[in-house]
């Protein structure tokens, strides 16, 4: 894999919401499928993995069963590191888990939450001030678990530099288009929303 290409690793975990993963996931491979589209020749912008504490089946909120692609011990280098939400009780309880995101997020050039995956960026340390946003619902549970954190309301995403948040769901996939913009150009962000007929919401 050329050193251009860089790897996006999305966390999962039993209740993960589905689309909380599986958003950001369409998001950077649709992008990386635009970019070799036009230039062919070229490496691909980005390659996503999946990963979870071992390689066995993740069972998503609602029932959807995942297998990710590598589980702690084998985890290639992460430049990218997303962390979904869902119901994270039993991830922020997971010591090897917060462990984990910590260091991977020491070692990322960006780190990333969906709604209430920033809980965990919090509970990992990863996450300790400034402005963030989570899903509408959990925004006054996070700013009374983590006063230190200035929760926003009526964003779809917050970008603190290094570290980005969004709100739920569906908002993830347009925090995934702002990153896009970020690392590989604007143009093919939109190109990427076109291709997935998505609407993009850029505030």
């Amino acid at each position: 894999m050329s050193i251009a290409t860089l790897t996006v690793a999305i966390l999962a975990f039993d209740e993960v919401e589905a689309l909380d993963l599986a958003g950001p996931y369409e998001v950077f491979t649709t992008a990386s499928r635009m970019a070799l589209r036009e230039r062919p020749s070229d490496p691909a912008p980005f390659a996503v993995f999946s990963v979870a504490r071992e390689r066995q089946p993740v069972h998503a909120r609602a029932g959807l069963t995942l297998l990710p692609d590598h589980g702690f011990s084998d985890t290639p280098p992460v430049h990218v590191l997303i962390v979904p939400g869902g119901v994270v009780d039993g991830a922020m309880r997971c010591a090897e888990t917060l462990r984990w995101v910590a260091l991977a997020s020491e070692r990322a050039q960006l780190t990333a939450s969906v709604c209430t995956g920033a809980f965990v960026l919090a509970a990992s340390g990863v996450l300790t001030g400034g402005p963030v946003t989570t899903h509408w619902e959990d925004q006054t549970d996070l700013a009374r678990a983590f006063p230190s954190l200035d929760v926003k309301a009526g964003v779809r995403w917050v970008d603190q530099g290094r570290i980005v948040t969004s709100g739920g769901i569906s908002a993830g996939i347009d925090m995934s288009l702002h990153l896009v913009a970020r690392l590989a150009g604007e143009a093919l962000a939109l190109r990427t929303a076109r291709q997935m007929e998505f609407q993009w919401t850029r505030t």
